[in-house]
């Protein structure tokens, strides 16, 4: 992957090499997400951390997942590369929320961060599936969903219980919706749904 590919993402210009972190290998245990960042949504998009070795080498991995091996997931990234992601007892694994790798459908997109194997393998420390960062319109307002406008694009962001957060003037993270507004401008985090492509929400910021 060069570094001049770019993803777009709600008009913001996100170069791909801001996601790399290093991951430490420790006899055949890969140092997982927490080591190295955290796992959140927001770690996503975060400045990469220090290397923890310059001897090892970094990796970033994104694409639909094609296939899934045992632990080890085929995926097909957006400019045509293929990548073979290796998840081990170490590796975290974000889907709208912190989660386990049996969370992992094929059809799925990932992000995937971690170390390059002489095998042309990532041991990945952390992988966010399906995740979403989008600026839109808030355009409806329903009991479990609000309707968005991203571009000339109409998406269903669905509220899922005991998840979804909503943060006013980038005041502390609340349950509480009700503050939400037709014509306000949000961004939004969370999960994409393949089958629907709709988003299940994990946090829309208002007011930032």
């Amino acid at each position: 992957m060069s570094p001049s590919q770019h993803s777009e993402s709600g008009g913001r210009r996100l170069d791909r090499r801001r996601f790399l972190t290093t991951a430490a290998i420790g006899g055949a245990t890969i140092v997982g997400a927490s080591a190295l960042g955290g796992l959140d949504a927001d770690a996503a998009f975060a400045e990469p951390m220090p290397s923890l070795d310059t001897a090892i080498p970094a990796a970033f991995a994104e694409g639909r997942i094609v296939a899934i091996n045992r632990n080890v997931l085929d995926v097909a990234g957006s400019h045509g590369e293929r990548y073979l992601i290796q998840l081990t007892n170490a590796t975290s694994v974000w889907k709208l929320r912190t989660t386990t790798a049996e969370a992992i459908e094929v059809g799925d997109g990932l992000y995937a961060r971690g170390a390059a194997m002489p095998d042309g393998t990532i041991a990945a420390d952390a992988v966010w599936v399906n995740i979403v960062n989008v600026y839109v319109t808030i355009r409806g307002i329903a009991k479990d969903r609000l309707h968005l406008q991203h571009g000339s694009a109409e998406v269903v962001g669905h509220i899922v219980p005991d998840t979804t957060t909503a943060s006013y003037l980038g005041g502390a993270l609340t349950a509480d919706l009700s503050k939400t507004r037709i014509g306000q401008e949000a961004q939004v985090l969370g999960a994409w749904r393949p089958a629907d492509g709709n988003i299940d929400i994990a946090r829309v910021s208002l007011g930032h």
